[in-house]
């Protein structure tokens, strides 16, 4: 007999994977902890629940990266994608839902699958070897989980915040203005002698940063949310708070570097970033996460000498959120190295997003199928949405400096398309082209593997 999946968690992620596995022709159960284990951001008992906003965000397929996600999901079968579908609202560009109807249909797709089961109850411990399991259960993993998860991969592995500096593309920083050091040159190589990108500031400059950062619009914490955090990181407003000199002795303190451009002048206070991905596409501004409001962020960080045209592959913040060191602790199949019969799938494998998360899912579900019915598939085109998020959790993002992340185009492999940044529109369709195309021959050579 094929031996059944377990999966952990109903939300995107843990849906998803079901469906696809149960369509490969594997016995599905899942365990979901609500209504009966109740958790503070959700409202009723069913799969799939929207517990933010009701949009998945574009549905651009040629121009956006998100939207090309879509049009994967959509090409594998996906259940979210094709239920989002039947409940789309007006939204522009945007692929929103009716939150509620949309639940209660995945909901009911799922129930009547016929190789399919759902249970209801909270699982607090890690399965045993005889017993595929993916964990997909989300931002808001039960404490007792939670637990068993950190005592297997460590305490430093499992984080309970994300604390997120912001992510800037490469590409759009102004690199008259900023240049290549480490502080006093440290490292024995040139790459390292050179690992952090700098944007210098003048005293006007630095004085007037601070006053736009402490006049921003912030979000609030709420209550519990900075327990246990803030002994290792603060974000730069309350810093800033503290002292108008603060950030200059903290995060943005000028010592050990020398502006290239302008050696005789000393800068006041320098911004670093560090690179973020093996690709050196995208850039985190060192030291900057923030509670400050996405518009707001933007403007702000834009007053950064070097950052003026910065266009932003994700924005700063803080946030309750259990998410795994995928990097370190993943292998390319998605399961943990300690323990290979369980797959980790959705936002705990450190994705961000209803999509990003569902699309995790889609490629858990098939990968574990795929390892029950005894095939090996094929690996999944790094220039594909899917397969540049999964390389990015799998090994491709920094693990020292590893945060939830959106799917975006700084994690393709760079094409070569002529007209640079002044020409991004011919080159985001030269992404979207040759991903759906290597898409297409992926689901094709699965098709194929499936029907010998």
């Amino acid at each position: 007999m094929t031996k059944t999946l377990h999966i952990i968690g109903g939300g995107m992620a843990g849906s998803e994977a079901a469906w696809q596995a149960a369509n490969a022709g594997v016995p599905v159960v899942i365990h979901e902890m609500r209504p009966t284990v109740e958790t503070f951001a959700h409202r009723t008992g069913h799969l799939a629940e929207m517990v933010c906003s009701n949009s998945f965000r574009s549905d651009d397929d040629e121009q956006n990266a998100v939207g090309l996600l879509h049009w994967e999901m959509r090409q594998a079968n996906g259940l979210i994608m094709n239920t989002a579908q039947a409940h789309r609202l007006p939204a522009g560009g945007a692929l929103a839902v009716d939150r509620d109807p949309f639940a209660a249909d995945v909901t009911a797709r799922i129930m009547a699958h016929p190789l399919i089961t759902v249970e209801y109850g909270e699982i607090n411990a890690l399965p045993p070897e005889d017993q595929p399991t993916i964990i997909a259960t989300g931002p808001l993993t039960s404490e007792g989980l939670g637990g068993a998860i950190a005592a297997e991969t460590g305490q430093d592995a499992l984080a309970f915040f994300d604390a997120i500096a912001p992510i800037v593309y490469h590409e759009s920083i102004n690199m008259d203005v900023a240049w290549m050091q480490s502080r006093y040159d440290k490292g024995e190589t040139e790459e390292e002698r050179t690992a952090y990108l700098n944007c210098p500031m003048t005293k006007d400059q630095y004085e007037a940063f601070i006053d736009a950062l402490l006049a921003a619009d912030k979000t609030e914490f709420h209550e519990g949310e900075t327990a246990g955090y803030f002994d290792g990181c603060l974000p730069i407003e309350v810093m800033a708070e503290r002292g108008r000199e603060t950030l200059r002795f903290g995060p943005m303190k000028p010592v050990g570097l020398t502006n290239q451009h302008q050696p005789e002048v000393k800068p006041y206070a320098v911004v670093q970033l560090r690179r973020d991905n093996k690709l050196g596409t995208l850039y985190n501004i060192v030291g900057f996460q923030t509670k400050m409001k996405y518009g707001a962020q933007t403007a702000v960080l834009k007053t950064i000498p070097g950052l003026e045209d910065a266009s932003f592959a994700r924005l700063g913040g803080i946030h309750r959120n259990t998410f795994l060191n995928s990097p370190t602790l993943l292998d390319d199949q998605m399961r943990l190295k300690s323990q290979p019969h369980i797959r980790f799938a959705g936002q705990i494998t450190g994705v961000e997003g209803y999509v990003e998360s569902a699309a995790m899912g889609l490629l858990a579900g098939r990968m574990a199928a795929a390892e029950i019915l005894g095939e090996t598939l094929p690996a999944v085109p790094d220039t594909t949405a899917m397969g540049a998020l999964l390389t990015h959790i799998t090994g491709g993002a920094e693990a020292k400096t590893f945060q939830p992340m959106n799917v975006n185009f700084g994690l393709f492999p760079p094409v070569d398309a002529k007209g640079g940044r002044r020409n991004r529109k011919t080159r985001y369709k030269i992404y979207t082209d040759r991903a759906k195309a290597d898409w297409a021959e992926w689901l094709g050579e699965r098709e194929s593997l499936a029907a010998e």
